[in-house]
């Protein structure tokens, strides 16, 4: 509830290099994504941005939070990481549970139609590091 209230590293950002790419989830209206600059294969900027339910902005804050100075590659294991755990992957939800503040979104994996609000920000993220703009359905 922390992140949700009060997210890390939230709002637009306009820098040098920036790509930025909104999520929209059609299904409960959540407008929720990342504006990122990558130098070096590592997250020199990230902030998360939206608007949405309780889950997508902790969710994004908890991305931000995590990736701070970290690398693409990070970013890209700890998506499979939560992806796999909210579909049920046990293996995958032991490795979520040891991910510190991430662990608190092993819960929504009890909530089907609540996996796309969590991942509504990692989505827009994994769009804009593959070089899309703009806003994407997810």
């Amino acid at each position: 509830m922390e992140h949700s209230r009060h997210p890390r590293h939230f709002g637009r950002v306009e820098a040098e290099g920036c790509r930025c790419v909104e999520g929209f989830n059609p299904l409960c209206g959540d407008q929720m994504g990342a504006c990122a600059v990558v130098k070096d294969g590592k997250f020199e900027l990230l902030h998360c941005m939206g608007q949405g339910c309780a889950i997508s902005k902790a969710s994004a804050s908890l991305m931000a939070e995590a990736l701070q100075n970290q690398t693409v590659e990070r970013f890209h294991e700890l998506f499979g990481i939560l992806n796999a755990a909210l579909k049920g992957d046990e293996a995958a939800l032991a490795r979520l549970e040891e991910l510190g503040d991430l662990a608190a979104l092993a819960g929504v994996r009890h909530y089907p139609a609540r996996v796309k609000c969590a991942t509504l920000a990692w989505q827009a993220l994994k769009a804009a590091l593959e070089g899309q703009d703009g806003t994407i359905d997810a």
